[in-house]
């Protein structure tokens, strides 16, 4: 019996849970809006609320806490200027989900996660900002 014992395994090691939920967490600062399915996006709301809290602290030991926890130096610099700034007035509720039907394959509940006044436009800035970064490389070379 699971008494006392919170949160989902979702079928994975302890490490992959880690690794997994820290992914997550970094595409969803980086584009503010993932899909996903709807045990992993229940998951994943606390993991993010707490690192926009840290963001809202603002301090190096807060910084250092973050990029521990989701190893991308980008993602916390998104987090720490332009996302905690935005909410820095807000007690909590960064986050919003909403059901998005099942997956045609396995009919699995799916969601979308995103941040309650998120920036519309970073959805695709972050993947144009890539591509173009890639082209320049390959121009280069």
């Amino acid at each position: 019996m699971r008494h006392a014992k919170a949160g989902r395994k979702l079928n994975r090691t302890a490490s992959h849970r880690k690794a997994m939920f820290a992914n997550m967490a970094a595409s969803l600062i980086t584009h503010e809006q993932i899909v996903t399915t709807l045990p992993k996006a229940k998951e994943i709301r606390p993991i993010v609320e707490k690192l926009v809290t840290l963001g809202k602290r603002g301090d190096l030991h807060a910084r250092r806490q973050a990029i521990s926890q989701i190893q991308d130096n980008d993602a916390v610099k998104k987090l720490f200027d332009a996302i905690a700034s935005r909410y820095a007035t807000r007690n909590g509720g960064y986050l919003r989900i909403m059901k998005a039907g099942y997956r045609q394959g396995d009919n699995a509940p799916m969601a979308v996660i995103e941040f309650v006044e998120r920036d519309v436009d970073a959805k695709g800035k972050a993947d144009k900002a890539r591509v173009a970064a890639e082209a320049e490389a390959a121009e280069a070379a």
